[in-house]
């Protein structure tokens, strides 16, 4: 077990500082900063939907061939150990950070700084960084890590504090670290020696880790791959880390994704993390108090009896909607096919941010914002419209031999846009429940895109441009007549995404449409030397999208300040999870604190 490296005495700001305030970027220039700021990711950008596609289906038909966590066996099998200070720690909770600078730096820079005041209190910065998932969009790569996610951490905090011990950092894979078969994650998080990212160390030697905090409370995090299992090297990693719990102790359960509100559709999506906890933890006694993940990108706290589940995915990516949650969970769901599973208990939704109301307000956004945020996507859609088009012109007027020789088949065009559609709606197996509403819905949306086209050709018919002699009907129908239809169709398309998401349809689509990066979240919470454990769920309404650089700030301090005012605020009052005298005391519940 490795212990945490004593507290560091002040450095003096002399010539030992003066290279690295040399090394500060004066400007917000690549070659300054060592990293290029990236833009946000355009989910619909037509390239990027199939080559992530393509990636997903790869992960999926070999995942198993390519799973690096069979091959970690052979890596360090050491859980950590971070006592704190006299016997407290502050440490921090991030995931779906590694997206566009703005959204990603604003909530690194809040992170770094040596403290926060949030309504009369002082919270410090932790001691301990705990990235959940996806650290990197779209696909994993050291260029995307350097970029989108290790470049903006360095940039927060280019060095270890000058006074107090250096905070170390744990980083647990999400689907978007895994397309790569982990190996630019593991490189990164996971190196042997002189393992950091700017000021924060890195420890850990595989994609999952055990750490033992004060107070007899614990973290594991547990790689799920694709949630697909939990590999034996892995189990027999935990079984040696918890080998020593005992019911006095307790635990804090990061995972990929929040299997708990996931199981609502798909019963069988918690089997992995209730396979955990059954047989490895149950059996020591010691009790889960925390689950918490990212992988949906808003803050949602469920509350019951024994636990708290905490959605916490706010760290830099697009903000996925939170009006469509379930009001009540039942953990396990009673529909699961595992047969030994733990008694199910119920869960209520104390909190989320935003909340249902500003999140629907926000779904109608989609109309201003997916041609804007999607120029390739809606390039696509006016494309794909100007054929079928000039195919009905040509099928209506048959025209000339060389019209008729440019033109695709008027059948096959219909078979494009309906398919397109089908398959844009996520039909889920035959074998799924409520699989056929995707089916209807996305047929539906292929019929009304028909119908736009016709209309389309019924109004080119009447203009002169088509009685022209070829190519001249192609060369105006490109230059006119495609970006009015391009716009019609991304216009559809935006209304098939508001109704298609009151049947829980294409919903993170109607957001990611959209890429909002305003609403991020994080967590900051404390254990008490008394063994209290608080959660301060933290909220920025609004990011910075402006920065200048600070040149000469101190070598641990941020390279890059907001010239606009970057808040956190409390999501709501402090989570008492536990308390000095274990179940003592029920967990705080309580409505979004307002801005």
């Amino acid at each position: 077990m490795t212990d945490q490296e004593p507290a560091r005495q002040p450095r003096p700001r002399s010539a030992e500082a003066e290279p690295s305030r040399a090394r500060r970027p004066v400007s917000m220039d690549p070659q300054q900063l060592g990293f290029t700021p990236r833009r946000p990711v355009g989910w619909l950008a037509p390239l990027l939907l199939l080559n992530t596609g393509l990636r997903t289906l790869l992960a999926v038909l070999f995942g198993a061939y390519l799973d690096k966590r069979e091959l970690q066996n052979a890596l360090s099998g050491e859980s950590f150990s971070q006592p704190g200070t006299d016997g407290e720690l502050w440490f921090d909770y991030v995931a779906d950070l590694g997206d566009g600078f703005d959204p990603t730096y604003s909530v690194a820079y809040l992170l770094a700084q040596p403290g926060l005041e949030i309504d009369g209190r002082e919270l410090p910065r932790g001691q301990v960084l705990l990235m959940g998932g996806d650290q990197v969009y779209p696909v994993a790569n050291g260029d995307e890590y350097e970029n989108r996610m290790k470049g903006p951490y360095r940039a927060a905090l280019p060095e270890p504090p000058a006074a107090g011990p250096r905070p170390t950092l744990f980083a647990l894979p999400g689907n978007h670290d895994w397309y790569d078969g982990l190996t630019a994650f593991l490189r990164l998080f996971a190196r042997r020696k002189d393992g950091h990212i700017g000021g924060w160390r890195t420890q850990q030697r595989r994609s999952y880790f055990a750490v033992r905090l004060p107070s007899n409370w614990w973290l594991f995090a547990i790689d799920e791959q694709f949630g697909a299992y939990i590999d034996d090297p892995q189990l027999l990693y935990f079984e040696k880390a918890a080998s020593g719990l005992g019911p006095d102790d307790r635990i804090i359960l990061m995972t990929p994704s929040p299997t708990w509100v996931k199981a609502a559709k798909k019963p069988g999506a918690y089997d992995a993390v209730d396979y955990f906890i059954r047989t490895i933890l149950a059996p020591t006694g010691a009790q889960v108090r925390l689950l918490v993940s990212g992988d949906l990108h808003h803050y949602a706290r469920y509350t019951g009896e024994d636990r708290e589940l905490i959605t916490c995915g706010g760290g830099g990516a697009y903000l996925l909607g939170t009006h469509q949650l379930p009001e009540r969970l039942t953990v396990p769901p009673k529909e699961t096919l595992t047969r030994s599973a733990s008694r199910s208990r119920d869960y209520e939704l104390a909190t989320r941010f935003p909340s249902a109301a500003d999140s629907r307000r926000m779904s109608w956004g989609i109309f201003r914002r997916a041609p804007a945020r999607n120029p390739g996507f809606a390039s696509m859609l006016g494309i794909v419209h100007t054929l079928t088009m000039l195919a009905m012109a040509g099928a209506a007027s048959q025209g000339g031999i060389f019209q008729r020789l440019f033109s695709i088949p008027l059948v096959f065009m219909l078979v494009v846009i309906l398919a397109g559609t089908v398959m844009f709606a996520q039909p889920p197996g035959a074998d799924q429940n409520k699989h056929a509403r995707h089916w209807i819905l996305g047929l539906l949306h292929g019929f009304a895109q028909i119908g736009l086209a016709t209309a389309g050709a019924w109004a080119w018919l009447r203009l002169p441009f088509h009685d022209w002699a070829w190519p001249g009907p192609l060369i105006i129908a490109a230059i006119l007549y495609g970006p009015v239809i391009a716009f019609l169709a991304t216009q559809l398309l935006a209304l098939y995404l508001l109704i298609a998401s009151y049947f829980d349809v294409n919903v993170n689509e109607l957001f990611a449409g959209q890429g909002i990066e305003d609403s991020k979240s994080f967590l900051r919470m404390h254990i008490a030397a008394d063994g209290t454990l608080t959660i301060y769920p933290l909220g920025v309404d609004k990011i910075c999208r402006r920065w200048q650089p600070d040149p000469d700030g101190a070598p641990d301090s941020s390279w890059l300040l907001p010239k606009e005012p970057l808040h956190a605020r409390l999501i709501e009052p402090p989570i008492v999870v536990d308390g000095p005298v274990i179940g003592a005391g029920a967990p705080t519940t309580g409505d979004a604190a307002p801005a």
